[in-house]
């Protein structure tokens, strides 16, 4: 075949253009015959341009035998167009063909090439290929490229180096299960893919590096969804000599880069910060969607005024009240709308919902019968109430009662349209806890994980008031969503130690999950400390994106499977043999 020739790209050519011999590459997008004439839109990884041929064109029986997909090189005189068309950038010419050979020739797809296609989502991974090149596609890929890019550029001027860390490594607790790797060298032993590079980024911080990233693949055998993949990628860097003021400085200089070359917003900075537990009083959780109001309110006081008995049960049961102001929404939700709500929200733990709405005189419905004309101005002062306001309740545990009304916060957030779909508001969740109780295990867990420096003035009680302790954790949070976790490390091994312990691990337990990476701290550790961002999950909210595998070449679906490859399979059995592994069948 003789060599291919092409001239320009398919979004290149404009009025300026016309009277040029161009050579052109790439698929049949679509094919309009209309007897005289026949209109091809020629596409490929950068747009699109119409390509024309008349019936007394040599081309023109070539051109007759184009199918869809079709993959086609083409010479031609760039003319321009009587019916213009402005919804693309070549739209002013189009090309008369003076030459069309057919590349490749291609069945009718499964699915339709372009931005609005009518296949289901199974459809679209099982021919990932043919889903890859409708154009929408190719752009949120692009922008996955420009972040790394971005950030690549910014942790180069800053001095960082990347480095790559391994990964077949050593199984240790990092708060999700690992994938293991059998050896067939050490039969009986498993690597285990790395949850993070979380060790290795501070034993290189131990080795000197200073200042370290990488574009981190991660594993984690979780249960998954829109937002999370069983492998997935990370902004991941690690710092020495630094406190907490250090990393946002640097954190909010790369993401002020990232907007500005990407989706060129400029963001001001420095970000708003909100510590753990005001995020959770305010709104329910800990990553808040910060676009809109509808804020969490703690009427605990005023309720137990009320001659209610389910609050007053809760209340001294030790538990909370609080609600959320609907503003306007009275007519908008019935009663039947209600009780969806309530059974929405057992998911969380909760035992009912109470709410009463207000037309600016008096209330009705819910529990109108326990609001007195005392109460009902109380509750006006406190969620200035005017007309038209429905007000729902949650009586719990507190965090029942957050994780509820959070959930119907953002509910509402979308119901109502509240949210500006095209701002982005980043903050910093900072101060949280260094622990948290597990009541499956009836003990305290890492909230993060146990390399986690507490903050100064808890350093020493670790072991004596671990429900009060706070760390030197943040996270960074857009739009609702974490998209990014770090902390300042552990440098101090009698720290380390009390960490370890406070979360019951006997010292023999910790040496034989951390041995190599303790060891390493007997020899001089710098204070240091560092952050991961989910590349995933930001491209996903700078591409406007439903579902994080929009921006991954080739995800897994929701139940871990690959519907192209279909992975995972078995394997042959002289592979398990090789591993000397064998299955029990039964």
């Amino acid at each position: 075949m003789a060599r291919i020739k092409r001239t320009h790209q398919n979004n290149m050519l404009r009025l300026e253009n016309v009277g040029e011999r161009v050579s052109l590459v790439g698929w049949a997008s679509k094919i309009r015959n209309l007897g005289g004439l026949i209109f091809i839109d020629l596409r490929d990884h950068y747009g699109i341009t119409q390509i024309v041929a008349k019936p007394d064109n040599p081309c023109y029986q070539t051109m007759e035998q184009v199918r869809n997909e079709y993959v086609l090189s083409v010479d031609g005189v760039v003319l321009e167009r009587e019916s213009k068309n402005k919804n693309i950038p070549t739209g002013d010419i189009e090309v008369e063909v003076t030459s069309c050979t057919i590349l490749s020739e291609a069945e009718q797809t499964p699915l339709i090439i372009a931005d609005k296609t009518d296949a289901l989502e199974d459809i679209r991974m099982k021919y990932r290929y043919l889903d890859l090149r409708r154009p929408v596609m190719q752009k949120n890929l692009m922008i996955r490229h420009q972040i790394c890019k971005a950030a690549r550029s910014y942790l180069d001027d800053m001095n960082f180096v990347e480095v790559e860390t391994p990964i077949f490594g050593k199984s240790t607790p990092e708060g999700a299960r690992d994938y293991v790797v059998p050896s067939r060298v050490h039969p009986g032993k498993f690597y285990a893919l790395p949850q993070s590079p979380q060790i290795y980024k501070q034993l290189l911080m131990i080795a000197g590096m200073e200042r370290y990233y990488q574009i981190a693949r991660c594993f984690r055998d979780e249960d998954l969804r829109a937002d999370r993949q069983m492998e997935f990628t990370q902004i991941d860097l690690e710092m020495s000599f630094v406190d907490e003021e250090d990393v946002f400085t640097l954190m909010e200089g790369m993401m002020k880069k990232i907007f500005k070359d990407v989706m060129n917003i400029d963001i001001k900075t420095p970000l708003p910060r909100l510590r753990f537990d005001d995020s959770m009083e305010r709104y329910g959780n800990d990553k808040p969607d910060t676009r809109f109001g509808l804020e969490l309110q703690n009427v605990t006081e005023i309720a137990n005024q009320m001659d209610f008995s389910v609050f007053k049960d809760v209340i001294r049961q030790g538990g909370v009240v609080k609600c959320i102001n609907v503003k306007g929404a009275e007519e908008k939700y019935s009663r039947k709308h209600i009780d969806q709500f309530a059974e929405e929200i057992k998911k969380f733990g909760a035992k009912g919902l109470a709410w009463f709405k207000y037309d600016g005189l008096s209330v009705s419905g819910g529990i109108q019968k326990f609001i007195t004309p005392t109460i009902l101005s109380l509750f006006k002062k406190k969620l200035n109430l005017e007309k038209g306001d429905l007000v729902l309740f949650v009586a719990d545990k507190k965090d029942i009662v957050n994780a509820s009304l959070s959930y119907l916060r953002n509910f509402f957030g979308k119901d109502l349209k509240l949210i500006d779909e095209n701002q982005f508001n980043l903050l910093w969740i900072v101060d949280w806890p260094s622990f948290e109780w597990d009541e499956e295990e009836q003990r305290y867990v890492a909230a993060h994980h146990p390399f986690t420096m507490p903050k100064d003035e808890w350093k020493d009680k670790l072991l004596t008031d671990p429900a009060h302790c706070y760390s030197k954790c943040y996270d960074i949070v857009l739009n609702g969503y974490e998209l990014g976790s770090g902390s300042i490390r552990i440098h101090e091994q009698k720290v380390q130690k009390d960490m370890f312990k406070a979360i019951g691990l006997t010292e023999e337990q910790a040496q034989e999950k951390f041995g190599f990476f303790l060891e390493a701290f007997k020899y001089g550790t710098p204070p240091h400390g560092g952050i991961a961002i989910g590349l995933d999950r930001l491209a996903m909210l700078l591409t406007h994106s439903s579902s994080i595998r929009d921006v991954i070449a080739f995800p897994k679906s929701a139940n871990a499977i690959c519907p192209m490859s279909e992975a995972p399979t078995e394997i042959d059995e002289y592979q398990l043999k090789e591993l000397k592994i064998k299955f029990d069948k039964k």
